[in-house]
């Protein structure tokens, strides 16, 4: 069962679930991709698969909003829209530790392999500018919440930037969290809301998707 939070004859807008991969992966592992197109295929009676189109992606520990076009005039131009830095992302991340200020921006260079990205120079000829902004939304004991906006979209940007301030991700292991959510392989990094014009009608559209339950943690621990 997936869960919708739109669709059109455009458009097919997803909340995923962590621990979900958004696309197939040459493995036998369950994506939301290979889902959408079978909910597709069920709701309108398709003979044969259903045309979907990835406008981007999220990790597979992490949660939150995913947007499909349903043709290909619809994937061409948001590609284009994205390009043109049309999309206004932000997401919301629990982290371990105190960010330096209560609000700021993030500008690094980043590199990655096949597993992970690291913050080097930017005299390093294969590193990516990555920018993004966040301000702290509350704070229980030892953590902090923090609504982030996304300025480039980079492999795991906002992991390892934050981990390269000394505020890794709760549940995020691979960038230096030392804290295991209940839900194992899971990090509280949720893609929270996205404003977008409509490949079509060029209205902006506001997508949300609530939060997890193990975002709430209790203030009174």
């Amino acid at each position: 069962m997936i869960d919708i939070i739109f669709e059109d004859n455009h458009l097919l807008v997803l909340n995923k679930p962590a621990n979900l991969l958004t696309e197939p992966s040459g493995t036998e592992q369950e994506n939301l991709l290979d889902l959408a197109k079978q909910h597709l295929v069920e709701k309108y009676q398709k003979k044969g698969q259903a045309y979907l189109g990835i406008v981007h992606r999220l990790d597979k520990p992490a949660s939150g909003i995913v947007v499909f076009a349903k043709t290909s005039k619809a994937l061409s131009r948001l590609n284009q829209s994205m390009r043109d830095k049309k999309f206004k992302k932000m997401y919301t991340a629990i982290v371990n530790n105190k960010v330096p200020f209560s609000e700021g921006s993030l500008v690094d260079y980043l590199v990655h392999d096949d597993f992970k990205a690291f913050v080097t120079s930017k005299s390093d000829p294969k590193s990516k500018l990555c920018k993004l902004s966040y301000c702290v939304s509350k704070k229980i004991g030892t953590l902090t919440y923090l609504e982030i906006i996304l300025e480039t979209g980079r492999y795991h940007q906002i992991r390892a930037q934050l981990a390269n301030i000394g505020c890794p991700i709760v549940g995020d292991q691979k960038y230096g969290s030392l804290q295991i959510l209940p839900l194992r392989e899971t990090i509280a990094l949720h893609h929270t809301r996205l404003e977008v014009l409509h490949p079509v009608t060029a209205n902006l559209m506001i997508f949300e998707a609530n939060l997890p339950d193990y975002f709430l943690f209790d203030e009174k621990k």
